[in-house]
């Protein structure tokens, strides 16, 4: 696993616990935040989406579930989002996106995305890993939450989340398992989401009453709780420099397969 470094702070540890009263990477939602405006982008999935906040208010969101790459329709989606709100990338303070785990490709786009606009506008960027804004589509929830992520080549990306002190808190460690495994961590009462419940319904089935699948509107992640998250991580200085800006991958993507065997 690759973690970022990060700038004006302690370096952010992944495997730290998300809003525990030692860890780093915390959304500090109870706080009283400096209100910034920001630009954030999630493309670790098909639904890729921008959002554009001033301070905790989402003042656009632009999503796209359609068979188009990240590559041929992000910066239009951009624009346009700027456009339509008057805005432009002269009036932003900061930028937020989601870091994985999710599809290689995808993040590489965005991740791409986001370097390039902090060089050239010397902005500083919050990585969000993309399970916990899923996770967190679900605030208030009274059981734990599980997103689980299609991982492709027969796995789903998942962890653990429960509700405590108005942020979620991360369970366990991010990994990557086959639907059956996936489904054997998990215990009733639970909550799921993310395009990776169709995989793991069949192993499911034991918990009975006890699995809640969430809403079809919650499936994706969304590029406006990755600003919401990450307005938290840029008030508080948990910066990350564009040259040290990389995806958070759990096992090797498909080109890297390859090299190591050639």
């Amino acid at each position: 696993m690759r973690v970022p470094g990060h700038v004006g702070s302690a370096p952010c540890e992944r495997g730290a616990q998300v809003g525990s009263a030692t860890s780093p990477c915390q959304a500090r939602g109870h706080a009283r935040l400096r209100a910034m405006r920001i630009l954030a982008l999630e493309t670790a999935t098909l639904a890729g989406s921008a959002a554009l906040l001033d301070g905790g208010r989402v003042i656009g969101l632009s999503l796209l579930d359609i068979a188009l790459t990240h590559s041929e329709r992000l910066m239009a989606m951009v624009d346009r989002l700027l456009q339509d709100s008057g805005s432009d990338v002269g009036r932003l303070e900061g930028l937020a996106v989601s870091v994985g785990p999710g599809s290689f490709t995808g993040l590489r786009v965005g991740i791409a995305t986001v370097k390039g606009l902090a060089l050239a506008l010397g902005l500083p960027i919050a990585a969000v890993p993309t399970l916990d804004a899923l996770a967190s589509n679900l605030p208030f929830a009274d059981v734990p939450v599980c997103p689980l992520l299609d991982a492709r080549k027969g796995e789903v990306y998942l962890s653990l989340y429960r509700w405590r002190g108005g942020r979620m808190e991360r369970q366990w460690d991010y990994v990557a398992l086959p639907p059956r495994a996936a489904a054997a961590r998990l215990e009733a009462p639970v909550v799921v989401l993310g395009d990776g419940v169709p995989a793991c319904l069949p192993f499911l089935e034991p918990l009975g009453t006890g699995l809640r699948v969430a809403p079809a509107s919650h499936t994706a992640p969304s590029a406006a709780v990755v600003g919401l998250l990450g307005h938290a991580m840029l008030a508080s200085g948990e910066t990350v420099a564009a040259e040290s800006l990389e995806p958070l991958y759990l096992r090797p993507s498909e080109a890297e397969l390859k090299a190591r065997r050639a």
